[in-house]
């Protein structure tokens, strides 16, 4: 019995690649991951360096797989849609010379989100973790709003929200309005005297996460503090503009979260959900149906059997076709 042909499905993000190989149109898939982000320099994310983590891990998955060739891959990346000019010129031709791959799509990981959350519908996704990006689309163009990183966007995003919770506690300590008691006190405990706080913060390269990591705390306090409340819905009203701003106007489009943000739950979720309804009347929310990795592995399987009905975008979603020499 002849094997079946695979498709190979990435995610690529700050906390490194997930990987899945798979035959095409069959459950059974074998995965691997790695704990190391891809290098980013001068020509944005390497191509070099994603190969070099890339092909140790899908050699064994190929046989795992029991597949007998790779015939499309999907490659969702964080920083695609900025800085994925290299990968776009690479890649193709890399995965083409070490794996014999015809078909590849290139996609920003808020695209992977998106499928992931809705599959190939016209709707809107907000994905939120320590960062925030909303992407839209009516299956002729993508949309895409905020995702402009922790000091000139990602509005309502862990970061967005920590950063607004530590704020809040500043103001307590200095007797000004607007300031929480609560949240000054759990700043403390997480960080030590608010005093220090700038020097911990403003060297580190990993600002964001830092910022991030006050989130929870924030969600905490929300119950019975009505600065951490307002700090909620005020995000709450960020992730609904942006959700408006990319939603498609007509038609009866779907609207779905996902990320790791919303874990944080009802002291998010229930103001979200009631600033949605404002600006999206028209809009049904579902919950998502997946991750931005099983986005890549829907790609992927759709790109082999030649039923990929999602718009093309230099940018957002690039797809090449027989790139093999």
């Amino acid at each position: 019995m002849t094997a079946p042909c695979g498709f190979l499905a990435v995610d690529s993000g700050g906390s490194g690649l997930r990987v899945v190989v798979g035959p095409v149109g069959r459950g059974a898939t074998a995965r691997r991951e790695s704990r190391e982000p891809v290098r980013t320099g001068d020509r944005g994310l390497d191509p070099g360096h994603f190969m070099e983590q890339l092909v140790p891990m899908v050699r064994p998955l190929v046989a795992e797989a029991g597949v007998d060739r790779l015939e499309a891959a999907a490659v969702g990346a964080a920083g695609m849609a900025s800085l994925g000019d290299a990968l776009r010129a690479e890649l193709p031709g890399a995965l083409a010379r070490e794996f014999g791959i015809a078909r590849v799509a290139l996609a920003a990981d808020a695209v992977t989100a998106y499928v992931g959350a809705l599959g190939p519908r016209p709707g809107a996704v907000v994905a939120a973790g320590t960062g925030l990006i909303t992407i839209g689309t009516d299956l002729a163009n993508w949309r895409r709003a905020d995702g402009w990183g922790h000091l000139l966007g990602d509005c309502g995003s862990g970061a967005w929200i920590g950063r607004a919770g530590l704020e809040a506690a500043l103001r307590a300590h200095d007797g000004r309005p607007g300031g929480s008691a609560g949240l000054l006190a759990r700043a403390e405990e997480l960080f030590g005297p608010v005093r220090g706080l700038p020097g911990k913060l403003y060297p580190r390269p990993d600002r964001p996460a830092v910022l991030a990591s006050f989130a929870p705390h924030v969600a905490v306090c929300a119950e019975g503090d009505p600065v951490a409340a307002g700090i909620l819905r005020a995000a709450a009203g960020h992730m609904a503009d942006s959700a408006a701003a990319v939603c498609p106007t007509t038609g009866e489009p779907q609207v779905a979260l996902t990320g790791g943000l919303f874990k944080m739950g009802d002291p998010l979720v229930v103001p979200l959900e009631e600033e949605l309804a404002k600006r999206l009347p028209h809009a049904r929310r579902v919950p998502a149906a997946g991750d931005p990795l099983d986005g890549s592995v829907r790609i992927a399987t759709d790109l082999a059997t030649d039923g990929l009905a999602l718009p093309s975008d230099e940018a957002m979603l690039c797809v090449v076709h027989d790139n093999r020499d």
